[in-house]
């Protein structure tokens, strides 16, 4: 899958036969933040999925999130339900892993690239439906959620465990899906950052109906799963996105159209 700034639908494919050029259509799908960063993409059954964590620094609209490192900030942040994110440890972790964004950046609305939007729990139970249903486990049935292996990076972050079908058991057969994923690990609520290299662990853009928490997913170094989680809303975790449908793009390149009209 092709992710980038360039608007190129057709390119030029010379055959074996020099005089003979034949054009083919290329999937295209930009995915870039309002830091400029540019993201691979795979398309997993009917969805495209952004194939890296989000490591913006600002909303769509260009306003910066609040940058959040010291945990009694971070509690504070979640006391007034304001908006931030962190790095695990410090920048030095940004590329590879990406930010960690707190619930109230989510639920801004404003955090994916975009044409994006955080996954919701509903696109990630999709997800893994098509994964059981085709063959992803790592058994080869279709009924179970077996499918972690199939997510998870065959970079040799993930602890190691020797038990069959887990993540961490021989990585080589990892990431059959393209996904990519990486144990970016997560920040708990106010007492630090946990479990990097080890665990991957995703924001869903929807809370749970209970008050306080919201949908989650995981990926465990030990486990043959992905974890359905509900955790509270100041955790902050990892954040992948989903590439909007044609008539909900239109629909957000107008609202923002007119929001930049407005100020002016």
């Amino acid at each position: 899958m092709i992710s980038g700034k360039s608007t190129l639908k057709l390119i030029d494919v010379t055959t074996g036969i020099p005089e003979d050029t034949i054009k083919y259509g290329v999937a295209f799908h930009e995915c870039i933040d309002a830091d400029g960063n540019s993201y691979k993409v795979v398309k997993i059954g009917d969805q495209t999925w952004m194939d890296e964590n989000l490591k913006t620094t600002k909303f769509n609209d260009g306003t910066a999130i609040p940058y959040t490192k010291d945990n009694s900030v971070w509690s504070a942040s979640v006391l007034a339900s304001t908006p931030a994110y962190c790095w695990y440890s410090d920048d030095t972790y940004q590329n590879a892993y990406g930010a960690l964004y707190n619930w109230y950046a989510v639920n801004t609305g404003k955090l994916a690239p975009v044409g994006w939007h955080v996954a919701t729990d509903d696109e990630w139970t999709i997800l893994g439906n098509y994964l059981m249903a085709n063959g992803y486990n790592y058994d080869g049935t279709t009924t179970s959620n077996k499918y972690a292996k199939s997510l998870a990076t065959t970079y040799s972050r993930f602890g190691s465990i020797f038990s069959a079908g887990c993540i961490g058991d021989d990585l080589s057969k990892n990431n059959s899906a393209g996904f990519y994923a990486l144990p970016g690990g997560y920040r708990d609520s106010g007492s630090g950052v946990y479990y990097l290299n080890q665990s991957a662990f995703w924001r869903s853009a929807s809370e749970n109906g209970t008050g306080g928490f919201g949908w989650n997913r995981s990926l465990l170094y030990y486990s043959a799963e992905m974890y359905r989680d509900s955790y509270v809303i100041p955790t902050g975790m990892s954040i992948c996105c989903v590439k909007d449908l044609f008539i909900c793009l239109i629909v957000q390149r107008l609202l923002l159209l007119f929001s930049c009209n407005q100020e002016k």
